[in-house]
């Protein structure tokens, strides 16, 4: 579990009913059941209206990557390729045909059978770059979905609050319950704007974060199948590879890992 998105989550949530509460508000009259079915409910509403169901279908994984943490470790993906590209100058690519098949991750998987198989570098390419294309893609549909949510959520809520308004506008007899009955139909703002900006949209960023980083990974895996299938050098590889690394904590790590290898061998 990703504790830095339910910690945003729920810091901004106690933000805004704290400075409230400072201020001398009741926190009972920001609950108002029917602003909520209004929002969330015209919300979800144009959400499903503009996204097909196979899309839809896809909310739950979208939330889990999310709401789950990261496994990047790209500094060990040089240090398995370098000693892959090793093995490979030594006894030649189909030493790795075994390593190759049990490897965890599919896309390095893939990559090293082609490799093993003799696959023409070019086209190795080509079906690896289709294969991140259609996972970027992917991806960026369930960012979309949260994007769209965030953008139509304050307009459900000023929609929400105009129709509050109608309906205090249209019984003035009682004008001691004016003030109140406005406040109530501003609330359809406020749930509209505050899951829009603390929900929706830092959702659909998160994910592209998780997107980014996974094709990234995928990205720097592609130039070292393709360095390993041209016979380069390990140490140059090690080099080309890690200056896919924007991170100094994995650069430190990449180059320890590498030099823990040079000493072994």
């Amino acid at each position: 579990m990703d504790i830095t998105t339910i910690i945003g989550i729920l810091l901004g949530i106690l933000s805004l009913i704290g400075g409230f509460a400072l201020e001398g508000g009741h926190l009972g009259s920001l609950w108002v059941y029917t602003a909520a079915i209004i929002v969330f409910g015209g919300t979800f509403a144009a959400v499903i209206i503009s996204f097909p169901l196979s899309s839809l279908k896809d909310v739950p994984k979208a939330l889990g990557m999310a709401f789950r943490e990261s496994k990047r470790d790209p500094g060990q993906i040089i240090d398995e390729i370098v000693d892959m590209a090793t093995i490979a100058r030594r006894e030649g690519v189909l030493a790795l045909e075994q390593r190759a098949q049990d490897h965890p991750n599919p896309f390095l998987r893939e990559g090293l059978l082609m490799v093993v198989d003799g696959t023409d570098p070019e086209l190795t390419r080509q079906i690896l770059e289709l294969e991140m294309d259609a996972l970027e893609s992917k991806y960026e549909g369930y960012a979309k979905i949260f994007e769209s949510a965030g953008g139509y959520a304050p307009t459900i809520g000023i929609i929400g609050t105009v129709l509050g308004l109608i309906h205090v506008l249209g019984n003035l007899t009682d004008p001691d319950s004016l003030g109140p009955k406005i406040a109530v139909a501003f609330t359809a703002t406020l749930y509209g704007v505050a899951s829009a900006n603390l929900l929706y949209l830092p959702l659909g960023s998160k994910i592209k974060n998780r997107s980014n980083g996974i094709i990234s990974d995928m990205e720097l895996m592609l130039e070292g199948i393709l360095a390993l299938q041209a016979g380069e050098n390990p140490q140059l590889i090690k080099k080309k590879l890690t200056s896919f690394l924007h991170d100094k904590e994995d650069m430190k790590n990449a180059e320890a890992g590498a030099g823990a290898n040079g000493e072994e061998k």
